[in-house]
């Protein structure tokens, strides 16, 4: 039987805000059986906290956002992304002001955390939300879906008109091992005339070469370059399986995303919420599920083919 999943003792990350720029931190603590994931402003009189869930996503605006009655907190994503690889189920994370550490603009700094803390098993099954039926939404020309698949696995495209990105597609059966080989180092990315726009705003003021990849008009700034040839696709990804955490269970499945960004993810996940029809909640014994068959009533593939 497959059980739940919590960290064995409290760790703590931290480094600076990407908004703010000044010194950030969270902690990891270990929960009960069954209690999920919380965020918690321990900084905040009475403590308030935030169940991670699509129905408290407030924003998707180039990161998500959490929103509760006494706090919001963005940019979750990034430390979510390890929690779907390595099935944490239950997990307080606490916030020590407005904004989670940027670190390097990867996963890796959350997910060395998490492992030096410890893994440890709880003593109640882990519940699926396996997918039975296809589940689509489109949102013009960008979209996401999900098919029956035994295991989580995210295959997407991204397709920008930058010459040091264009069009890239990855494919990943996403488990602890390919995470962290193919994933966890893939930093976030934005466009230095955004960054221009930001700071004027009073945001991005944390940004920086250390913890973003940033792009002028012609090239990548980074004096090290990419970490990948593909670290762009590959980080979008990473972000997809941080958003995925918001669905509130595990996902077994299989999505493909298409130029989709936050907000189809938060849509994705919603519209998997609203249909009971085409999934069920599982717990997994020594055997797997058989797949069962299905036709797709769209054609979105159509899409990766041009």
């Amino acid at each position: 039987m497959f059980l739940q999943r919590t960290i064995r003792k409290r760790v703590t990350v931290e480094g600076i805000g990407l908004h703010t720029g000044e010194a950030a931190s969270i902690t990891f603590r270990p929960a009960p059986p069954n209690s999920g994931i919380h965020v918690v402003r321990g900084d905040l009189p009475g403590s308030p906290s935030i169940s991670v869930a699509a129905e408290h996503v407030g924003a998707t605006t180039m990161a998500t956002t959490l929103r509760g009655a006494a706090f919001s907190v963005s940019t979750v994503e990034h430390c979510f992304s390890s929690l779907a690889a390595f099935r944490i189920d239950n997990l307080i994370i606490e916030l020590s002001g407005p904004e989670i550490p940027i670190g390097d603009g990867s996963a890796r700094v959350f997910m060395d955390a998490l492992l030096s803390a410890g893994l440890v098993d709880q003593d109640e099954p882990r519940r699926y939300c396996y997918i039975t039926k296809p589940i689509f939404y489109g949102d013009g020309e960008k979209h996401a879906y999900v098919v029956p698949y035994n295991g989580l696995r995210i295959t997407c495209t991204i397709d920008f008109t930058h010459s040091s990105i264009g069009r890239q597609s990855y494919d990943l059966d996403i488990n602890e091992t390919t995470f962290a080989r193919e994933l966890s180092n893939a930093r976030t990315f934005g466009f230095l005339k955004d960054v221009e726009a930001m700071r004027a705003r009073g945001l991005a003021r944390g940004g920086s070469l250390d913890n973003a990849v940033v792009l002028d008009d012609g090239a990548v700034m980074n004096p090290d370059g990419l970490r990948y040839a593909d670290e762009f696709v590959r980080h979008k990804m990473l972000d997809a399986c941080g958003d995925l955490v918001t669905l509130g269970m595990p996902l077994m499945g299989h999505v493909v995303l298409y130029k989709a960004g936050h907000d189809v993810m938060n849509k994705l996940v919603k519209k998997i919420i609203e249909s009971p029809d085409s999934y069920r909640r599982l717990e997994l014994g020594t055997e797997m599920p058989e797949v069962p068959e299905f036709d797709l009533p769209f054609s979105p593939l159509a899409a990766f083919r041009r």
